[in-house]
């Protein structure tokens, strides 16, 4: 094989040199010597005629007729030419490396027959109640021992083309890139039955360019490894029919009790038409749309030619019925995070595992139907006012797992997982980041910036409203989302300083530092910024989302626990209870007013990208953070939708869902503000609950294990701390260490009993007042 690919080089180059340059020219003749001039007549003489002064060879020459010679390509054709056959060598010499590479790296597809049966997955909530049943213990069967009519209604509905092309349709894909430009969404697919072989055998679900290329070269390598019937029969033994069924033998056991050798026209037809959704028509979920679907592939396979007439009339009249007793059910609100949790089985589960799987995770199963709803009903109700077409949210727990995993409107028209796959920018929901940052070199909720019009290499970032306040208290600035105080911080903080931080915190796409980063133009997921604000509720711990908690067999035996990460606390959670303070302001009186609670403090962000293309709200309480994404998947702008509208509506309520019963507590590092400063300091707008603010600053010798774990909320308790006794009134000297070694309880003195505490008949506020910010 290498041998051949050498060959084929060297040939390809030689004809690339022989269109750019032409033939090897002849080397010149020698001159014939010159005759001395005494010999001249007698050589004119002996061989001239006539009395020529030419010799005989030249009169020769000169009476043979003139040859035309072809005209040569100008440089610019050659150059095409050229580039087009070493552009076609390399090609085939990438086929070739492709052929033996895929050769190499990957298994006999062939040796697939001998699977004898997929495990038995039993997903359970973290209640204990199923979540849904996948796969099933099924023979592979051979396609000569299928129903004639199945492997025909396949190829009838998915790839009438099947057998005339070579694992790629080009018309095909032209066709479906066609009509997908029509219909302005993506309505229909150009992927081959080959390809979605290679797809499900080797391949992962994301929707990136390199893995369409992969496939493409998956697919070809396939149809030179197997015959065409070996490749539906591989492909009918392993796709997903739904409801935990994969292969055909499987969906005919599941849904009619019968072997896959005894369906009938309308059955085989009914099995087909689930491929193009396997949640949205199966019996499970929709009979009706089941039969309908059905119908249509009958039709499809009297106009392939594959039935006739009379079969097509006939199989119409006939009506199907299910066997229900056998079809597993499985919530239809659950299939996005019961994806995400079969794509993670493989790294958890040696793949010769074969015995049937109990798989527990951290899923709330009422919560995560509460969400789907909610979800589904606001966009139904408002989506098309604001110019939404799709929603996604999910929910952590303080330890990171995920209790709710919303990855779009509905999974049976889109199984796209916007949670984790789909990247956006977040807008003002990064600026958290910046702050903290920001806090933690000093600054407080309190340190004033400058609102003024700014200017970094020509760029110059406006707010929203495209007004300057001038100098506001970062509390303000954080409420209100003004963006030039955020790039100035950003600025100050120092380059790569908040990138750090977020990518400590968990955020793992990449990250454009610049001056705009502070507006949240790099791309995340939305786990990953749920991820984050989970370390900003549990006061500075970073977390992993996770979903799986443990896998075991039917036996019992433990094949994965999942075990926690070493309590890892940010250098900067010290100030989480500052960044707790100026987040609760932006939820009760700023943007995010419309996610307030009423009764226990919640802390966020609102996120809008340009031309209202995305909107976010990020936040969390003491037990929970949460993210919600609203937008459209092109990418096309929103009628003016704000973090603060759907996002932050959407938020509130699952949040009310999920704090059902559970005790109100105050945020990390907060205490309760004094209400009449709040009302002074903010005016008319503190009309609810009492707001946190800052707890004061706990002296070193003060400190102890679990400083910052959130204490019972009560909306009558008040704060005694005054807000100017965060620091020492005085400088700190060279003798201050020597001072607080003299008073330690080795010396017979407590530090926590000199502490003076808080006249409480003189309550103040944690808030320092500012009457003039407005």
């Amino acid at each position: 094989m290498l041998r051949a690919i050498a060959a084929a080089l060297g040939f390809v180059l030689w004809l690339v040199r022989r269109i750019l340059f032409g033939p090897r020219r002849k080397p010149a003749a020698a001159p014939e010597p010159t005759l001395p001039a005494s010999f001249q007549s007698v050589a004119t003489r002996a061989f001239g005629a006539g009395g020529a002064d030419k010799p005989v060879q030249a009169v020769q020459a000169a009476s043979r007729p003139k040859q035309k010679r072809a005209p040569r390509l100008t440089l610019k054709y050659r150059v095409a030419i050229g580039g087009a056959v070493l552009g076609t060598g390399l090609l085939m010499l990438t086929f070739a490396f492709m052929m033996v590479y895929y050769t190499v790296v990957f298994p006999d597809p062939l040796a697939l027959r001998a699977s004898g049966h997929a495990p038995l997955i039993r997903i359970l909530a973290r209640d204990g109640t199923v979540l849904a049943v996948r796969g099933a213990p099924h023979e592979y069967i051979p396609l000569e021992k299928m129903a004639k009519a199945l492997p025909a209604a396949v190829v009838a509905t998915e790839d009438r083309r099947f057998f005339d092309h070579y694992g790629v349709d080009p018309a095909g894909m032209l066709r479906a890139m066609f009509a997908n430009l029509r219909a302005g969404r993506f309505a229909q697919g150009g992927s081959t039955l080959t390809q979605q072989l290679a797809k499900n055998l080797f391949l992962t679900q994301d929707r990136t360019l390199s893995r369409k290329i992969a496939e493409l070269g998956l697919a070809l390598w396939l149809e030179v490894r197997l015959t065409k019937p070996e490749i539906l029969e591989l492909y009918l033994n392993q796709v997903y029919f739904g409801s935990g069924a994969y292969g055909v033998e499987a969906a005919s056991e599941r849904y009619f009790n019968k072997p896959a050798s005894e369906l009938t026209i309308p059955e085989a037809a009914m099995i087909a038409g689930l491929l193009k959704a396997p949640s949205k028509y199966s019996p499970s979920a929709s009979p009706g749309a089941a039969r309908a679907r059905a119908r249509v592939v009958i039709t499809k396979m009297f106009d392939a030619g594959f039935i006739s007439e009379a079969q097509e009339t006939q199989a119409l009249a006939q009506t199907l019925v299910f066997n229900e007793q056998k079809i597993e059910q499985t919530a239809a609100d659950a299939g996005y995070v019961v994806d995400w949790v079969l794509d993670q089985l493989p790294a958890a589960v040696s793949e010769d595992e074969q015995a049937d799987l109990i798989v527990e995770t951290t899923v709330d199963k009422n919560l995560q139907r509460r969400a789907q709803e909610t979800v589904a009903d606001t966009l139904a109700r408002k989506g098309e006012a604001y110019g939404a077409s799709q929603a996604a949210m999910t929910l952590l727990d303080g330890s990171g797992g995920v209790r709710v995993m919303v990855g779009g409107r509905d999974y049976a028209g889109s199984q796209f997982n916007r949670v984790i796959r789909g990247k956006r920018q977040p807008g003002s929901a990064f600026k958290p980041f910046i702050y903290l940052a920001a806090l933690n070199k000093g600054m407080s909720p309190d340190t004033i910036v400058n609102d003024a019009p700014i200017t970094i290499g020509g760029w110059s970032p406006k707010n929203d409203d495209g007004k300057y306040a001038g100098p506001v208290p970062i509390r303000r600035a954080i409420a209100q989302s003004i963006n030039t105080v955020a790039v100035r911080l950003n600025q100050a903080i120092g380059r790569g300083t908040a990138v750090d931080l977020a990518q400590r915190l968990g955020i793992k796409s990449e990250l454009h530092d610049g001056p705009s980063l502070a507006l949240g133009t790099s791309e995340v997921t939305l786990l990953e910024m749920a991820g984050a604000y989970a370390a900003f509720s549990n006061g500075g711990y970073v977390v992993t989302p996770h979903v799986i908690t443990r896998i075991t067999t039917s036996r019992g035996r433990v094949l994965y626990e999942y075990e926690p990460p070493q309590n890892a606390r940010i250098p900067e959670a010290d100030r989480i209870g500052a960044l707790n303070d100026i987040l609760n302001a932006a939820v009760d009186y700023g943007t995010g007013r419309r996610a307030a609670l009423p009764d226990r403090p919640a802390a966020g962000k609102t996120g809008t990208t340009q031309d209202f293309r995305d909107a976010w709200f990020m936040g969390y309480t003491a037990q929970f953070a949460a993210g919600v994404w609203v937008g459209n998947d092109n990418g096309k702008s929103m009628n003016r939708a704000t973090g603060g509208s759907l996002p932050a509506e959407i938020w509130r309520q699952v949040m009310r869902v999920a704090d059902e019963g559970l005790p109100p507590l105050l945020l990390p590092g907060t205490v309760v503000a004094n209400p009449q400063v709040e009302a002074a300091t903010w005016g008319g707008l503190a009309n609810r609950l009492p707001r946190v603010v800052e707890a004061p600053e706990i002296l070193p010798w003060q400190r102890r294990p679990g400083a910052l774990v959130q204490q019972p909320y009560s909306a009558t308790s008040v704060s005694l701390a005054a807000p100017n006794a965060s620091h020492p009134a005085n400088s700190i000297g060279e003798d201050f260490i020597e001072k607080a070694l003299a008073s330690s309880p080795a010396n017979g003195s407590s530090h926590a009993a000199q502490v003076a505490a808080p006249d409480s008949s003189t309550p103040q506020s944690g808030a320092f007042p500012f009457s003039n910010w407005w």
